[in-house]
């Protein structure tokens, strides 16, 4: 029945000739707009501790610790970087509702995934090893409990310029990483 009425209403479009003008609307306002993006600049990752997190990204996928204005710290990668908010303690302003935990990256890597996966080996190995013989080291530990462990990979997955290959992990916050390679 909906079909019908549906059908009914394109016939009425017709012969009136709006059919063609709604198109050509849509056509427009589609190369319409000024604004053209045209890369990621920084985003915003709220964590539970700014001090495990530099520790994990910068050891296990080597991005560099930027400190900017006073003692604000991010974390830089090719012309990127992520700012760290501490829960609790965020810049103004900020998410609706920030959370640690919620963020689903994909990061693009030219180090083959083989030894990206052996790199998250070896870590997970020395930080079983500081937990065992060092625990006073506390930031240590607290990556051991968070694992570096592959949850999924390689995989075949879709990329923003083509197909990628993929393999995921968790950061200390549970947020969800995937370090892919383009395909050539």
């Amino acid at each position: 029945m909906a079909l019908g009425k549906v059908s009914t209403h394109l016939t009425l479009l017709r012969r009136v000739g709006l059919k063609q003008t709604i198109f050509q609307t849509q056509r427009v306002a589609k190369g319409s707009c000024p604004v053209k993006v045209t890369h990621l600049d920084h985003m915003v990752l709220t964590v539970k501790s700014v001090p495990d997190t530099i520790h994990f990204y910068s050891s296990i996928l080597g991005m560099e610790v930027i400190t900017f204005k006073g003692n604000r710290k991010a974390l830089g990668f090719g012309q990127q970087k992520f700012n760290l908010h501490q829960l609790g303690k965020e810049f103004e302003p900020k998410a609706k509702r920030p959370t640690p935990g919620s963020a689903d990256l994909c990061l693009i890597t030219k180090t083959p995934l083989a030894a990206v996966a052996a790199h998250l080996k070896v870590k997970c190995f020395m930080f079983s090893f500081y937990k065992q013989f060092c625990c006073h080291t506390k930031h240590l530990y607290a990556l051991q409990i968070s694992g570096v462990k592959i949850e999924e990979g390689p995989v075949e997955r879709s990329g923003a310029m083509g197909p990628i290959t993929s393999l995921y992990f968790r950061d200390p916050d549970d947020n969800l990483i995937e370090v892919s390679n383009y395909n050539q």
